[in-house]
C-alpha cells in the first residue's frame, strides 16, 4: 500500500545524489581485493546466461520524451540548510551562528565545541550593552563551504577543521576574516597497520607521503582516503600528495603525471570517515587517512595502527563572514577568546585533541583558487578517466503506487541532469517481472530524451523481485563489457520494498563477487539486511532512507558533483 509524507521527499533527495555519484564517477568503494571462487570468465558467463533465462525479461518501447538542457546551479543541488541540526541554540536576541564541522560539534568526545558554546551562552557575555550568545549548526566543512560559495545560506562565522576551506571561501570572494588561526588543535594523518609500517620502513627508512604515494604507485601498500570535496582530510591528502609530486607547481605536467600514476594503484575513496572506518574494518586496507583526535579515541585502531601525521594542521580555525556589523564582529572575537581559555583547551585534551603540537605544516599556504582546480583535477583523474557504464535498477511494485512513484518519478527526472555525456546509461525497472526501459548507451542527447520518456512510462503493480533485476543489470553490463572492456561498471538498486519474488541472494551472490560489480543500494522500508549485503560484497555504499541523517550524508555525496 501507499506510504505518504516526508519519507518519499528524502527519496527524492536520494535519487538525485545517485545521478550525482553517476555524473562525477565517485569511487566511495571499489573492490578491495576480495578473493571470489576462482570460476573462469567463460563458466561465470554460462552461470549468469541460466540464471537469466530463469527471469521474465520484458523490453519496453522507447519513447522520447522532453529534456531540459539548463545547468544545475549549486544552491538548488544542495537541500534545505534546516537539514543540519542546531547543536547549541541561540539564548539572547543578539547572536551569531556558527558553521562548525563535526569533529567538534557533534556528541560525546567530539562535542568539545557545543560545550564551550553552552557556557559562552550562560556567560552573559556583554557586547554594547546587551547579553550575546552563539549558535552552532553541525555541518562538514566541505558541505558548509558548498553552501557559503553558492550563497544559498551564509552564517556569521564558520569554524572548519583546517585553513584551506577557508581560503576556498575567501576565493570565491566572500568577505572573510580569520578572527583565530586555532580553536583547538589537531593534525591529519595516514594510518597504517603495524605489520604493513614495519615493511615500509624498513625499505624506505620512513613512513611519510612522499613514501607513501610512491609504495602506492608501486602497488606496495592499499590504502584508501576520503573525498576531497566532503572531506577536510581528504582535501589535505590530495593537495600533499601533488604537493610531493612537483611543490613548486601542484597542477604542473609533474605533479599530475604523478598523481595519475598514483591514483591508478589506490583501492578506495570513500566520502566520509566513517564509511573509510567501515571498510578498514574489513582488514581489505593497509592504511588509510584519519584526523588523529578520532585515533587516540578508538582503541581498537592504538593497538594495532601507527599514525604519520601529514599536510596542513587541523587546528580549526574561526572565520567571520560577510559584513558583518561591528557588534557580531565583536561576539566572535570574544567567542574566539573564551574558547581559547585554558580550562576549555585542557577539556578538549580529554577529548583527544590537542595532541601532536610539536607538528609543523608541511604545506605552504594554498590559494583558494588552486585548491578547486586540484578538486577538478582529482575528479577528472581519479579513475583514470574510465568512463562509467552504470545501470539503474527501480522498483516499481505495487507498494510504490500513487505518492511513493510520483516521487520517484519527479527526482529522477530532475536527476537526469546530473549523468555525463561521456557516460553510458541502462535503466531496468521491476516488479514480479523485469522490464529492459533503456538499454544501455551513450547518454548523448537522443538517450537523455529516451530515459526521460523511460521515466515517464512507469507504472506500480506486482511483487518486488530485487535480485532478478539486479541479474539482468549484471546481464546487461556484461555485454556492455565485451564490446567496450575500459568502461567501470555500477549499478545502483532504489528500492521500498521487501524482496518477495523471484531468486534470491544466494542465487546471484557468485555472480556479484565473479563480475566485481559495485552495487550502490538505497533502501528506504526495505530489507537493509539484504542491501546492505549485496553493496558488501563488492565494497559499495548501502543508504538508509529512514536514518535522521540521511540528508546529511547525501549532503556529503552531493558536494562531489559542485
Amino acid at each position: 500500500m501507499a506510504r505518504k509524507g516526508k519519507p518519499f521527499i528524502v527519496l527524492g533527495i536520494i535519487a538525485v545524489a545517485v545521478f550525482a555519484l553517476v555524473y562525477f564517477g565517485i569511487s566511495i568503494t571499489s573492490n578491495l581485493g576480495k578473493s571470489p571462487t576462482e570460476v573462469s570468465s567463460e563458466d561465470a558467463a554460462k552461470q549468469l546466461d541460466k540464471l537469466y533465462k530463469n527471469i521474465k525479461v520484458n523490453t519496453a518501447a522507447q519513447v522520447k520524451g522532453q529534456i531540459d538542457l539548463d545547468p544545475v546551479a549549486v544552491g538548488d543541488s544542495l537541500p534545505d540548510i534546516s537539514k543540519f541540526p542546531i547543536s547549541v541554540d541561540n539564548t539572547t536576541d543578539t547572536f551569531v551562528e556558527i558553521f562548525s564541522s563535526t569533529e567538534k560539534s557533534g556528541t560525546g568526545n567530539d562535542g568539545w565545541l557545543n560545550e564551550v558554546a553552552s557556557d559562552f551562552n550562560n556567560s552573559n557575555t556583554i557586547v554594547d550593552g546587551k547579553s550575546v550568545s552563539v549558535k552552532i549548526r553541525t555541518i562538514a566543512s566541505g558541505t558548509a563551504t558548498d553552501y557559503i560559495r553558492s550563497g544559498k545560506y551564509v552564517p556569521d562565522a564558520f569554524t572548519p577543521s583546517n585553513e584551506l576551506w577557508g581560503e576556498m571561501v575567501k576565493a570565491n570572494g566572500t568577505p572573510t576574516e580569520l578572527v583565530s588561526k586555532r580553536l583547538v588543535g589537531n593534525v591529519a594523518g595516514v594510518v597504517t597497520n603495524k605489520k604493513k609500517y614495519d615493511e615500509l620502513v624498513a625499505k624506505y627508512g620512513s613512513l611519510n607521503v612522499k613514501t607513501i604515494t610512491d609504495a602506492i604507485a608501486a602497488n606496495e601498500l592499499a590504502m584508501g582516503y576520503t573525498d576531497p570535496f566532503a572531506s577536510s582530510t581528504g582535501l589535505n591528502f590530495l593537495v600533499t600528495a601533488l604537493a610531493t609530486f612537483d611543490s613548486t607547481d601542484l597542477l604542473g605536467e609533474q605533479a599530475v603525471q604523478g598523481f595519475e600514476k598514483f591514483q591508478a594503484n589506490v583501492p578506495f575513496i570513500a566520502s566520509t570517515t566513517l564509511q573509510m572506518r567501515d571498510a578498514a574494518k574489513t582488514g581489505m586496507l593497509d592504511a588509510f587517512v584519519l584526523e588523529y583526535q578520532t585515533y587516540v579515541n578508538a582503541a581498537d585502531l592504538k593497538s594495532g595502527y601507527v599514525f604519520t601525521p601529514f599536510g596542513v594542521r587541523h587546528d580549526s580555525p574561526l572565520y567571520a563572514l560577510g559584513d558583518l556589523p561591528k557588534e557580531k564582529l565583536e561576539i566572535i572575537k570574544k567567542f574566539a577568546a573564551f574558547a581559547e581559555q585554558d580550562k576549555y583547551q585542557t577539556l578538549a585534551e580529554k577529548k583527544g585533541f590537542n595532541g601532536l603540537n610539536n607538528y609543523v605544516s608541511e604545506l605552504e599556504p594554498v590559494d583558494g583558487t588552486l585548491l578547486s582546480a586540484a578538486q577538478k583535477l582529482w575528479k577528472e583523474k581519479k579513475d583514470g578517466n574510465k568512463p562509467i557504464a552504470a545501470v539503474f535498477v527501480a522498483d516499481v511494485s505495487g507498494s510504490m503506487a500513487g505518492e511513493p512513484l510520483n516521487r520517484l518519478k519527479e527526482s529522477l527526472l530532475k536527476g537526469q541532469k546530473y549523468l555525463g555525456k561521456d557516460n553510458s546509461i541502462g535503466f531496468v525497472s521491476y516488479s514480479n517481472e523485469v522490464t529492459i526501459n533503456l538499454p544501455i548507451g551513450k547518454y548523448d542527447t537522443n538517450q537523455q530524451s529516451m530515459f526521460v520518456g523511460a521515466i515517464n512510462s512507469l507504472q506500480a503493480n506486482g511483487g518486488t523481485a530485487t535480485f532478478d533485476g539486479i541479474a539482468v543489470a549484471i546481464k546487461m553490463l556484461q555485454e556492455e563489457l565485451v564490446k567496450n572492456p575500459e568502461v567501470k561498471p555500477l549499478i545502483f538498486v532504489l528500492s521500498d520494498g521487501e524482496t518477495n519474488e523471484g531468486h534470491s541472494l544466494d542465487d546471484i551472490r557468485g555472480l556479484i563477487e565473479n563480475y566485481k560489480i559495485p552495487i550502490y543500494t538505497i533502501g528506504y522500508n526495505a530489507n537493509l539486511k539484504a542491501l546492505e549485503s549485496i553493496s558488501s560484497i563488492n565494497e559499495a555504499a548501502n543508504i538508509n532512507a529512514d536514518t535522521d541523517d540521511v540528508v546529511y550524508k547525501i549532503g556529503n555525496l552531493l558536494n562531489v558533483q559542485m
